[in-house]
């Protein structure tokens, strides 16, 4: 996936659980750029939701980038996994663990690309150290662990934040928002500096997928 483009991609939390094949292959279908796919052990969110497995079922029903986000505590134990499941980039939370470079340094040993994913309430310049060691800085714009939530304006300063400091150190990664993102919340992140927007009930809920995701990829900056 080429970096620093806009990129679409649909969540597939938002969508039905018991048609993980069919609903993968109708969002290829409509254009996304990739499935983000998130993973929660019941203990770093309260919910439960996908595996290694599922994962690897999605992987066999589509030819879309999986984004694998992993709401868990200890992702350095999971990841060899993900990757054998079909990951094409793990980004786990930097809340989650203290052996934050080593689990980054693992994943690009696995050829996968890395991200560092941050909760709204994580003070955003902690990730300054890891800029130059990731491909990707998730900020999360709602408490992690639920779909449907409503969008935290205040994490557009993070947004900010993270480009200027990208900008002035010469680092092109990709800056990703997650969380109650549609065709109103977009257009605010865009213009602070995201460029992969992770959505999940809006483009699950429109009558059109395709034209939601063609809604979205129409936002500049």
């Amino acid at each position: 996936m080429k970096k620093n483009r806009l990129q679409i991609l649909p969540s597939i939390l938002s969508f039905d659980f018991a048609a993980l094949g069919s609903e993968a292959k109708r969002i290829e279908d409509a254009g996304a750029d990739g499935l983000h796919i998130d993973v929660m052990d019941g203990h770093f969110v309260p919910n439960l939701t996908l595996g290694p497995k599922a994962v690897s079922a999605i992987k066999r029903s589509c030819n879309l980038f999986l984004d694998v986000h992993l709401m868990i505590y200890n992702p350095f134990e999971y990841v060899e996994r993900f990757v054998e499941a079909g990951a094409d980039r793990i980004t786990f939370h930097f809340e989650a663990t203290e052996q934050i470079q080593e689990t980054i340094d693992y994943i690009r040993r696995c050829n996968v690309l890395a991200g560092l994913a941050f909760s709204p309430d994580t003070s955003i310049e902690l990730a300054v150290k890891y800029l130059d060691q990731c491909d990707l800085i998730l900020l999360m714009t709602v408490h992690p662990g639920f779909g449907g939530q409503a969008f935290m304006p205040e994490v557009l300063e993070n947004v900010r934040f993270i480009k200027e400091a990208c900008k002035k150190r010469g680092i092109g990664l990709d800056i990703q928002v997650d969380g109650g993102i549609d065709d109103k919340t977009a257009p605010l992140c865009v213009k602070e500096g995201a460029n992969v927007l992770v959505s999940g009930t809006y483009v699950q809920k429109a009558k059109d997928l395709e034209l939601a995701i063609q809604t979205l990829r129409g936002i500049s900056p």
